[in-house]
């Protein structure tokens, strides 16, 4: 009988102008890869990165070794912070720099935020936002005697502005929501949710560890206060890259963040007395950059410039779409359901398919070569890389989960 999903992935192959993307990286007919579905967790490596990595390490470091810092190194965590903020998060100069990890970054933007609304004593967030952002949140509010307002969320949907605006008032200090749901892959109404915030006097927070690099972002024109998010997802950066932060620019003489480093004073090597901070972002600097990690940011952001933030989103709702479209055909009828949303405009760059049992496939899965995620208590992230993921590879991972699921009790 013929295959006319793959058919339609062969058709879809064709007409991707991002096609020949896909040449630049390492993977996956180099490797016993048969379809890498977890580009939302790890992104593949470029063969350019391999390169600079090694060009790095043999000519900057081995050759320029401590000159490197007035070389530009020191300057490294702004520019890359400057161009991601143009290629991919809609944020003007001065705003974002690469700093550390998403988890540090969370905990100084949040911390900052509160002290910036003194007297205000609630932060707002939701119970299915990633652990992180709410251990985050549960810290600072020990810390600074504030408290934790809830908002219930479906693990299938998301955060709507309905919801924030039941439950902001004149005492909120901070909102925090991630822009794409981990969990379902829902899409937040950014600028609406910060309209509502911003009524109330409260500032807004977003994690953007799963937009990055996959869905568009306009921080500056959707009126968001602070931002953070990961590297090493859709912008590729490499196992613990380090995280970005945004600080909207009318708000660096009100928001000071808490870990006072060296690298984050107006002038690092004058070593003098008390913590002057630094003009613009680079204020949410604390110690050294980790230099060595940003090297794979350069080559990703150049291939994202060149793809463009759009053309990828364009893609990335194909890739989506056709999940949903095999998912309906082949595993609708074997008790698979599609826990997120299916609205275009509501869907960011994966799919959670649930199932009883799902965990108990995925080492069947991975000796198979089909590498996809797994969320407790029984959701597979099917998350394709638009810039590195073709719809027959996809076909490909997504057939074999079916015939692991029609074996499977």
């Amino acid at each position: 009988m013929t295959d006319d999903l793959l058919e339609r992935a062969g058709a879809l192959d064709a007409a991707d102008p991002l096609a020949p993307m896909r040449e630049r990286f390492l993977a996956p007919d180099d490797f016993d890869v048969v379809s890498y579905l977890d580009g939302n967790s790890l992104g593949r490596p470029l063969r350019a990165t391999a390169q600079l990595m090694e060009e790095f390490i043999r000519e900057q470091w081995a050759g320029r070794l401590i000159r490197g810092w007035t070389d530009g190194w020191l300057e490294w965590p702004e520019r890359l912070g400057d161009r991601l903020g143009a290629v991919a998060l809609g944020a003007a100069a001065g705003q974002t720099v690469i700093a550390d990890s998403t988890t540090v970054l969370l905990y100084k933007l949040v911390r900052a935020a509160v002290d910036a609304r003194p007297g205000r004593r609630t932060i707002v967030l939701d119970t299915d936002n990633f652990p992180t952002d709410r251990y985050v949140c549960e810290a600072v509010a020990a810390e600074r005697g504030v408290e934790l307002v809830w908002i219930e969320t479906d693990p299938a949907a998301g955060i709507t502005a309905e919801q924030v605006a039941e439950v902001v008032g004149e005492d909120t200090a901070l909102v925090l929501f991630s822009h794409v749901a981990y969990r379902s892959g829902w899409v937040a109404d950014m600028a609406e949710i910060n309209r509502v915030a911003h009524a109330a006097g409260a500032l807004t927070l977003w994690d953007l560890s799963h937009s990055a690099g996959s869905v568009p972002v306009e921080l500056d024109a959707w009126g968001a206060d602070l931002a953070v998010g990961c590297t090493y997802k859709y912008l590729n950066g490499g196992p613990g890259a380090p995280a970005f932060a945004y600080l909207r620019a009318e708000l660096r003489d009100e928001v000071r963040q808490p870990i006072w480093g060296w690298m984050g004073h107006r002038a690092s090597f004058e070593m003098g007395p008390g913590h002057e901070p630094a003009p613009g972002a680079r204020a949410l600097l604390s110690g050294t950059p980790p230099i060595l990690a940003m090297v794979p940011l350069h080559a990703n952001l150049d291939l994202l410039a060149e793809a463009g933030i759009e053309a990828v989103r364009e893609k990335s709702l194909l890739l989506t779409g056709y999940v949903l479209d095999v998912a309906d055909r082949w595993l609708a009828p074997l008790g698979v359901t599609v826990a997120g949303p299916r609205d275009p405009g509501r869907r960011g760059g994966h799919v959670t398919l649930r199932r009883p049992g799902f965990q108990q496939l995925l080492e069947p899965l991975w000796d198979s070569g089909v590498i996809p995620d797994y969320r407790r208590p029984d959701g597979l992230r099917i998350g394709p890389a638009p810039l590195s993921t073709s719809f027959a590879e996809l076909h490909r991972g997504l057939e074999v989960l079916r015939d692991l699921v029609e074996k499977q009790p």
